[in-house]
């Protein structure tokens, strides 16, 4: 059977993942103890097969003893051991973020109480949850996410990868914006040219004919394109032979807008040719667009 495991912190998407996974066909469970996990699985392959549960998901928080948590890595190695097919998503953003929305939704924090603030609860839920996230095959950074982003996200990452499939995500990012902590790889082409400079092309992106234009005719560019794609051929069986569901590749420049834009631009269709599920994701477009909208 198929067992996924989705974790985070308050307020960093869960529930919105686990709808997506009801929505795929699995069977949910929200906040399960994890004591019970192990009985739950077992009860569920040892069903006849007109009713077999072969597909479950199970959402894990703060909310279990942190005895609990603590002993998860034996719960989890049994389960690889009973021959489950088990994947562990891990989501988050950063604490900013989280008190954002929560004050944003006027939510109690579960571990939040008359002597612990909302801004402690959410950093040592981080500590508490931390043997799920070491263990995690898909890790989902959420800051800037929608509500409608985060669930396509989910839905092409588990329902459009094959079993046994590396699922791929480019991702183009700002430097001045931080690293996403998503990231598996991370380049830095911040030493291209770069269109920023140019004032007729600022109010494009590396989606646009124009940037694109000006970063082919430079040779640096297609050096770097050809050379991520060398190393990331080289190397990604390699991730792919050791069972990784999962690959996350950040491409970073200053601002997230051209090169970063471009460059991932270009391998997601250079890998997309290559395998079904390949995803191609613009961290700060959204936020350029919003920006020229106000």
């Amino acid at each position: 059977m198929k067992l996924i495991i989705v974790s985070g912190r308050s307020g960093s998407g869960k529930s919105t993942a686990l709808h997506v996974l009801e929505d795929l066909g699995f069977y949910c469970i929200d906040n399960l103890p994890i004591g019970l996990l192990f009985p739950l699985t077992r009860e569920a392959a040892d069903q006849s097969a007109p009713g077999r549960l072969d597909k479950m998901a199970v959402s894990i928080d703060a909310r279990n003893l942190s005895a609990e948590l603590a002993n998860f890595e034996e719960i989890y190695r049994k389960l690889r051991k009973a021959d489950i097919q088990v994947e562990i998503i891990y989501l988050d953003a950063d604490e900013q973020s989280l008190l954002q929305r929560f004050h944003a939704t006027r939510r109690k924090h579960p571990l939040s109480n008359s002597k612990t603030s909302l801004r402690e609860a959410i950093a040592s839920e981080k500590d508490l949850l931390e043997p799920l996230s070491k263990l995690a095959d898909l890790y989902i950074n959420t800051k800037g996410l929608s509500m409608y982003e985060l669930r396509d996200m989910v839905k092409q990452r588990i329902a459009g990868r094959k079993d046994q499939e590396l699922a791929l995500l480019f991702q183009s990012f700002g430097f001045k914006h931080g690293v996403p902590l998503d990231s598996d790889f991370v380049f830095d082409v911040r030493c291209l040219p770069n269109p920023y400079w140019d004032t007729s092309l600022r109010k494009f992106t590396g989606t646009d004919q124009p940037v694109i234009e000006f970063l082919e005719k430079e040779p640096a560019s297609r050096r770097m394109v050809n050379d991520l794609i060398a190393f990331l051929e080289t190397w990604i069986p390699s991730f792919a032979d050791s069972n990784r569901s999962y690959m996350t590749i950040s491409i970073g420049c200053t601002g997230g807008q051209h090169r970063s834009v471009y460059v991932c631009e270009q391998l997601g269709k250079h890998f997309g040719k290559q395998s079904s599920n390949v995803q191609v994701r613009h961290s700060e477009l959204p936020h350029l667009q919003a920006r020229k909208e106000i």
